[in-house]
């Protein structure tokens, strides 16, 4: 049976290199993958990309109202009609898994559809997100992600003290604040960082209590 996985971690984890290496491996071996991200991360538009400098074009956009396994199987079909005349090395010529990157931002009901393309479509899902935003409160992706995925996995990185991160720190202009929407995306559209663009700091427990005067949400 193909399951639901949520690889989470605080920013900086490591999240968009594993989900990288996850397609490569898969391709390696001559499987077919779809990489796919909410539309709402304008951060790198269309692309993943990895603190490491490698990128890659997702194969579709996920709106805030789409409906996630039609949206699926449109291009599952198109990657079934692609390869239809290609020679099987050792893979298959479906999709054998479906990545998934800042899964936070996709709603319930959207992740209640990765858990049916994994269950009722036969094809593993790996979403990649965040659990918490910079006041400690749960994305609604990432909650329901927590609540029905198969297999959690934590993608550790460390604070600046050096013990581990767990927490996301807003800073603009420098400063850490702790007011505003849930979701303010960091840097600029050409990646540029000016004083007043929004940025983040993965944190520990201490430090974020520290910077936020003992307050948590």
């Amino acid at each position: 049976m193909a399951k639901l996985y949520f690889r989470y971690g605080a920013m900086n984890s490591g999240k968009s290199t594993s989900l990288l290496q996850a397609a490569y491996n898969y391709e390696e071996r001559g499987q077919h993958v779809l990489l796919a991200k909410p539309e709402i991360d304008t951060k790198g538009a269309s692309e993943i990309a990895s603190r490491l400098g490698v990128t890659r074009e997702v194969d579709y956009l996920i709106a805030p109202d789409a409906d996630v396994r039609a949206l699926f199987g449109e291009h599952r079909e198109r990657v079934r009609r692609a390869v239809a005349g290609e020679p099987v090395r050792g893979g298959s010529v479906d999709v054998a898994c479906l990545l998934i990157d800042e899964a936070q931002f996709l709603t319930a009901e959207q992740v209640d559809d990765l858990f049916r393309i994994a269950i009722e479509d036969g094809i593993p899902v790996i979403a990649y997100g965040i659990r918490n935003d910079f006041l400690t409160h749960a994305f609604p992706g990432s909650a329901r992600l927590l609540a029905i995925a198969h297999s959690l996995e934590e993608l550790k990185t460390i604070c600046r003290c050096g013990r581990k991160a767990v927490f996301n720190g807003r800073v603009i202009g420098g400063r850490f604040v702790f007011d505003g929407d849930q979701v303010a995306i960091d840097e600029g559209a050409d990646g540029s960082v000016t004083p007043e663009v929004t940025t983040y700091e993965s944190l520990c427990g201490a430090c974020y209590l520290e910077e936020s005067g003992g307050r948590l949400g």
